[in-house]
């Protein structure tokens, strides 16, 4: 048989195991929120997930102009957007280091006011870090009235640096509804 404890040990006991698990959810929590800071790290480190940067690019570098570098344009509509959402041209051909402006045509199809969010991703992977936005509409959210339409534009270049075995880079809009909740509103 076992001894029975002390009669505060028990409690000491309860105590010291309610305080780890508060340490471990808090510690937990942490590592949560941790987590997408550290993602947008690594994927500025490798250039994985087609992530390009969220602020402006200048250029100020020379054009390649013995180099052709095709650059094709989709944009996708996360379900619930009761938007239209299309670049105005499917593909360029371009040369590294050259400036270029091309448009998106949005469309708020509902009947009340909307805001979107459009969110960038480059393919290859690789190619992300060499595709620069000097100016991009999803550098903001972007609000229409009701049947309202807009042209969003987009000027970039490709870095002279691309990796001579890449030709073609892919943009890809996904246009999200970025309206604020009634929970949020209300705080």
């Amino acid at each position: 048989m076992s001894k029975p404890s002390a009669p505060g040990q028990e409690k000491r006991n309860n105590q010291r195991s309610v305080w780890s698990l508060v340490g471990l959810a808090i510690a937990m929590f942490g590592f949560a929120f941790a987590l997408v800071p550290l993602y947008d790290v690594f994927c500025d480190i490798t250039g994985i997930n087609g992530k390009t940067a969220d602020a402006p690019a200048a250029s100020s570098m020379t054009i390649d102009t013995q180099r052709q570098v095709t650059v094709e344009f989709v944009a996708y509509i996360n379900p619930g957007m009761e938007w239209t959402f299309e670049p105005e041209v499917r593909r360029i051909v371009v040369n590294p280091g050259q400036t270029q402006t091309i448009n998106y045509a949005a469309r708020n199809l509902t009947r009340h006011a909307s805001i979107g969010q459009a969110v960038p991703s480059v393919t290859p992977g690789l190619g992300a870090q060499y595709f620069n936005k000097i100016e991009c509409f999803c550098f903001n959210r972007q609000p229409l009235e009701a049947g309202e339409s807009a042209q969003l534009p987009l000027v970039f270049y490709v870095d002279p640096e691309l990796p001579e075995d890449i030709h073609t880079l892919t943009l890809a809009y996904t246009l999200y509804n970025a309206q604020p909740t009634a929970t949020a509103q209300t705080q």
